[in-house]
């Protein structure tokens, strides 16, 4: 996959001071894909000073070249790995 990103997710990559070579990682090798029809979240869980933290990245599949919604990392690993 070689999605696009849409103005949104460069925003919170910037905001969220998320690496963007971290996210292509992920998107190239995700540990978790959550997929429906029309949307597919890529998940893995990432180290940062010392904190793990679960990366997530939407994709609208229904785009072509599929786009990248948005882009964020939680700590609540627990509530969203499948």
């Amino acid at each position: 996959m070689n999605p696009v990103f849409s103005k949104h997710a460069l925003e919170q990559l910037a905001l969220r001071q998320i690496q963007l070579n971290v996210v292509w990682q992920i998107i190239h090798n995700p540990q978790q894909v959550i997929e429906d029809a029309n949307l597919a979240i890529l998940q893995s869980i990432v180290e940062e000073d010392g904190q793990r933290y679960l990366l997530r990245i939407f994709v609208n599949l229904r785009k072509q070249p599929p786009l990248v919604v948005t882009v964020y990392k939680t700590s609540k690993i627990e509530k969203y790995w499948q």
